[in-house]
């Protein structure tokens, strides 16, 4: 057994000054060094250092991390312009083999930025069958991360292997490290005829839906069927506990009631709408129908610190008040992330406890004020969120991080690799 000695330790509910973690692939013991008694451990020395459980994202598109850099026409007007422009361009040319490469590419940025749970929405056009697999492998397989994958269902493909794809991978996927959802794109790519097929074959799956990112989906779903999205969706009983619902950017009350109603989670991608320039999330009304909020990267940033801050800063501008929200606030939304990942992979993580996973980090940190349980996540939110890279990650009690790299040799040779289908994936693209 391996123990972390003379650390800060800080779980989002207690702070320990001067601690000590004892661990395997879970924690086995923490508390004070004042208690600390060496039993023949391996003993890591974490002076000078914070240990903190591992981010989780909500909602990410891995795939994305390939367009960085690809110059195409773009000159879109609105949000579906966007789509056509780039997006779904994008998308329709990746197959299997770029899904595996694109997993490896954003999972190694995820691991060095202390992310190791991951909610994905893919999208492959080539290959559409096996791709959740192909992207299991990159993540969980060469990575060794956590994740909760799903296939973003749309009648841009074919629908029933969309729907086969979806539901054979969460039947035969749940485990400690994987899981499956239930993947559609939004309400403006999904007829009635596709919703009433997922309808019979979802059964208990929880749905991973874009909703009301723009104003045009709301719009759509009202021009077409006369009623807004939340509202067709449950029509079809296809909001079920623990569904997330993306965005809500535009979302209407009535649909927030069914969101409440249901056991769904609302999951936000702040810097993701400022970038796409749909408009802000209402969080705090959010809040105040009592739903439970998590947020997600969209594709964009690796850095879960980031989206944190920009969630926060973002709902006060919104507001026009400086306490539209608090930092309790995105403690919660930490904390529902690790509840959630937790009920669904059936695990303890999120807490330096025993019998929790042993998925943490150890970030360099020194503070220049009083740094105590009272006000532990003032200190991270502004000391250590604008500037975020830990020295070491681990997960399940092992180093997958050390010293800010990546310590797995296969991890790094096909890091190397991804280079090559990004390149095939451009050529692909362009060729359009």
């Amino acid at each position: 057994m391996k123990a972390i000695i003379n650390a800060r330790i800080y779980d989002y509910k207690k702070y320990i000054e001067n601690g000590y973690v004892v661990f395997d692939k879970k924690i086995i013991k923490v508390g004070k060094m004042s208690d600390f008694t060496n039993e023949g451990y391996q003993l890591i020395d974490a002076k000078g250092q914070l240990l903190l459980p591992n981010f989780v994202c909500a909602h990410s598109h891995i795939y994305s991390i390939f367009a960085r850099g690809l110059a195409l026409p773009f000159n879109p007007t609105n949000f579906q312009e966007i789509l056509d422009q780039m997006w779904w361009k994008l998308d329709s040319q990746i197959d299997n083999d770029i899904t595996y490469y694109s997993g490896i590419a954003a999972g190694s940025e995820f691991l060095l930025n202390g992310v190791t749970t991951i909610i994905d929405h893919h999208a492959s056009g080539t290959d559409i069958i096996g791709s959740l697999s192909s992207l299991k492998k990159s993540l969980v397989n060469t990575l060794h991360l956590r994740s909760l994958l799903c296939f973003e269902t749309s009648d841009r493909f074919d629908i029933k292997d969309c729907i086969k794809e979806n539901v054979s991978f969460a039947i035969h996927n749940h485990n400690e490290h994987i899981g499956g959802l239930f993947g559609m794109h939004a309400s403006m790519s999904l007829s009635n005829e596709s919703l009433k097929l997922i309808s019979k074959k979802i059964k208990d799956i929880p749905i991973h839906i874009h909703v009301a990112e723009s104003e045009m989906d709301e719009e759509d779903s009202y021009h077409k069927y006369g009623m807004n999205i939340l509202c067709r969706l449950d029509k079809y009983h296809l909001v079920n506990k623990d569904s997330l619902i993306v965005h809500g950017v535009h979302i209407k009350d009535e649909e927030l009631q069914i969101v409440k109603d249901r056991g769904a989670y609302m999951v936000v991608n702040t810097t993701s709408n400022l970038n796409n320039a749909v408009g802000v999330p209402d969080i705090k009304k959010y809040l105040d129908y009592k739903i439970p909020v998590m947020i997600g990267n969209d594709g964009l940033s690796s850095s879960m610190a980031t989206e944190y801050l920009n969630a926060y800063y973002l709902t006060h501008l919104k507001n026009n008040s400086p306490t539209a929200m608090g930092l309790g606030n995105v403690i919660d939304f930490i904390n529902n992330a690790y509840n959630y990942v937790g009920r669904r992979l059936g695990i303890n993580i999120g807490r330096i406890n025993e019998n929790y996973v042993a998925d943490f980090m150890v970030v360099p940190y020194t503070p220049f004020t009083e740094m105590n349980s009272n006000n532990a996540f003032g200190h991270l939110f502004f000391g250590l969120f604008p500037n975020f890279r830990p020295n070491d990650v681990y997960v399940d009690g092992m180093r997958l991080v050390k010293n800010g790299e990546l310590v797995s040799k296969k991890a790094k040779e096909e890091l190397m690799q991804a280079r090559k289908y990004s390149e095939k994936l451009w050529k692909k693209v362009k060729e359009i």
